[in-house]
């Protein structure tokens, strides 16, 4: 894993740039920004996607497998995330050759170019509210730039160009880049302690979210029940300060949840109230719409219209998607990777689940969070699911940890019944297909490549019949 050196120049112009890692969900989308400017643009990754393609298909040079051979000579930016290693020979080559080496989030800095910004931070819901917002914005006829950590399923893009001034962000907690662009409008989502493994400790994580506030530059728009968001607004000294949430006080208050099939709820502001309807299952989508609306009240749209506009979102990839149905079990997919997501993710397939069962297959993501969560995983998994599959631990940009794995979260659960640890992909793909039934729903959970078991799981449920 690489940290990101901020202090790092930013070059003013940039002609060719390389992506290291360029079909991952974040960095395709600068990718694709970067061609939107007429940039040549070349990137890998570490195996073939549809990102990859696409990207190909709009002009870029894309290679599967990381090489030194890949960098180009007319290359004078390289671009990388942070999960690569420094071993990585397009990276060392870079750096060999006096190149500017950029994480990321520069490259997002670079793209924002003083344009006034909406930064979307939290543990949990950012690409969901950054969706919520970009798409309401566009249907109350704002064009804003913006770049999303997913899909917003309605566009097909995780990023796009506008001709508004507005530039609308997903920015980025676990390493600490989202205190490098000069935000205009702060919103946060909760303040759930993760990615310990950069922060140090809880304190420290706390003491970033209030300096991303405070450094605002218009507004702080802020969860008013998340008790992570609370401990923070203790520490916020900005002028401006927006809360949403069901709180008596909350200055966009919601109320009147109901979650059986598409959440519905009331939001009221400044004493006027409108009913809505979303077309996502689930509280917490009720609760990122809130933040939302508050955002859009911020930017100066009246709370009628704002609402009518959240109203439209229709989601995003990996977030609770229907990727198919075999003998009535219906398969889903959805990037929960932290126990509080994985909560909200299950209770929301559980309100519109009826009869059926769910059965979950979880790919823990990293050895850290897996250490450190491992009983958390296990009680969320138990409690909210009928029955779960175990795979392995994605490391992402991690080292194996020895005694780290799946086995581990499973192994957790008060009645063994309720799990089973299943590493092979296939004999996952296989058990899971022997105990789903018509009705069930199978939800796939993980931020990393577990979407990818989908097709063996259908695959495995056209040939197989329940007990076999």
């Amino acid at each position: 894993m690489i940290r990101p050196d901020l202090s790092l120049p930013i070059p003013e112009n940039i002609d060719a740039a390389h992506f290291i890692g360029i079909g991952g969900s974040g960095m395709s989308g600068l990718a694709r920004m970067f061609l939107e400017r007429g940039i040549r643009v070349s990137g890998s990754d570490r195996a073939d996607s549809q990102a990859l393609r696409e990207l190909a298909d709009l002009g870029a040079t894309v290679y599967v497998g990381h090489d030194a051979a890949n960098l180009a000579d007319d290359v004078d930016t390289v671009v990388h995330t942070g999960a690569i290693w420094p071993e990585n020979p397009e990276f060392v080559l870079a750096k060999e050759r006096g190149l500017h080496v950029i994480h990321r989030s520069q490259a997002l800095y670079w793209l924002i170019g003083g344009r006034r910004l909406v930064s979307v931070a939290g543990a949990h819901g950012k690409t969901t509210s950054t969706g919520m917002i970009v798409t309401a914005l566009r249907d109350l006829g704002v064009a804003p730039t913006f770049v999303n950590g997913g899909v917003i399923a309605q566009l097909g893009v995780s990023s796009g160009t506008g001709d508004d001034d507005l530039f609308v962000i997903e920015a980025d907690e676990s390493d600490g880049t989202f205190l490098l662009y000069d935000t205009s409008i702060a919103l946060i989502t909760n303040v759930d302690p993760d990615h310990l493994d950069h922060w140090g400790t809880r304190d420290a994580f706390y003491a970033a979210f209030a300096r991303f506030a405070n450094e605002a530059r218009e507004a702080v728009v802020i969860s008013s029940d998340d008790a992570g968001a609370r401990r923070v607004a203790t520490e916020l000294t900005h002028p401006n300060i927006v809360t949403f949430g069901e709180a008596a006080d909350a200055t966009v208050r919601l109320t009147d949840i109901v979650t059986d099939g598409p959440v519905s709820f009331r939001l009221t502001h400044d004493g006027d109230t409108v009913e809505a309807q979303l077309p996502v299952p689930g509280a917490h989508n009720a609760i990122n719409a809130a933040g939302a609306v508050a955002v859009l009240l911020t930017l100066g749209h009246e709370l009628e219209p704002a609402v009518r506009a959240v109203e439209g979102f229709a989601g995003t990839v990996r977030r609770f998607e229907l990727h198919g149905v075999q003998r009535g079990v219906s398969v889903f997919d959805d990037y929960a990777h932290h126990p509080t997501e994985v909560a909200a993710a299950l209770s929301a397939a559980r309100t519109v689940v009826g009869d059926g069962r769910i059965i979950a297959i979880q790919q823990p993501h990293t050895y850290s969070r897996t250490q450190e969560m491992y009983r958390e995983f296990a009680e969320v998994l138990e409690r909210y699911a009928d029955h779960t599959v175990m795979l392995d631990v994605y490391g992402a940009r991690e080292d194996p940890v020895p005694g780290v794995t799946g086995e581990l979260v499973s192994g957790a659960f008060g009645d063994a019944s309720h799990v089973a640890y299943v590493p092979d992909w296939q004999a996952a793909a296989d058990y899971t297909a022997t105990v789903a039934r018509d009705g069930d729903y199978v939800i796939t959970l993980g931020c990393g490549d577990v979407y990818r078991i989908i097709p063996q799981v259908l695959e495995a449920l056209s040939r197989t019949t329940p007990g076999e």
